[in-house]
């Protein structure tokens, strides 16, 4: 069995991290959700609903659970921690006309999870649209207590910015073994969160797309586990 945690006692040591962004107070769960206390707020990036019917849609056939794993997921973050708003960081279809595809039941659920609580979309590349089909305030972004909230982090060196767009992931070798996972990657200053839709790949945060968002000021990398939320030192990493 791999170690990625020393011996410790209680089995939720690992659920989630704490981490801060320009001096504000954030968790960081393992599902790849984070929680802003302060603003009882629950934070996703790239849902990417509905991709598995995208693909068959071109010939390319995925199981057609995706939605309802996202979902089911999302839910279970949000009742964790109890949250009032939930803000999707944009992408969170995977294309313009996925609220179109969405089954009655999978809308149902939505509708569920989004009841007596304030729902925002970010617009993100994949749905510069979003259908009024699927509830909620639609925005291209927003600002909450000094922090902006985006899909496409900016380049250079930002500050005060939470984004996705990016599906940051990290490798590491461990007793022998590679282990390649979704993570949140971060400075203090700004933070990408993982993508967070079933079907979702990851882009290795050592690639040059990083490069302008943390330069050579250092990040860092909490890791998404089977059964916890890890944080990584920087120089353990490893290019794919």
């Amino acid at each position: 069995m791999l170690k990625l945690k020393p011996e410790r006692l209680g089995a939720d040591d690992f659920k989630d991290q704490p981490i801060s962004i320009a001096g504000k107070a954030f968790i960081a769960d393992m599902s790849g959700a984070l929680y802003w206390p302060s603003e009882r707020a629950l934070i996703v990036a790239d849902l990417h609903l509905e991709k598995g019917s995208s693909y068959a849609r071109n010939g390319q056939m995925l199981p057609p659970y995706d939605t309802h794993e996202t979902l089911e997921k999302l839910a279970a973050a949000i009742d964790r921690y109890d949250a009032e708003t939930v803000i999707a960081l944009g992408d969170s279809l995977h294309d313009v006309a996925a609220a179109d595809r969405i089954g009655d039941e999978a809308l149902a659920k939505l509708r569920i999870i989004q009841a007596d609580r304030d729902w925002i979309w970010i617009t993100g590349n994949h749905d510069p649209l979003i259908s009024s089909r699927l509830g909620g305030l639609v925005r291209a972004e927003i600002d909450v207590d000094g922090i902006s909230l985006r899909h496409e982090p900016r380049s250079g060196r930002v500050t005060h910015e939470i984004g996705g767009h990016l599906h940051p992931a990290a490798r590491i070798y461990l007793n022998g073994y590679s282990i390649r996972r979704p993570c949140f990657v971060g400075n203090g200053r700004r933070l990408v969160l993982p993508a967070f839709g079933s079907y979702t790949g990851g882009l290795n945060v050592l690639d040059d797309a990083f490069v302008p968002l943390f330069g050579n000021d250092g990040m860092s990398v909490w890791l998404l586990g089977q059964e916890g939320l890890y944080p990584v030192a920087a120089r353990i990493l490893k290019e794919d």
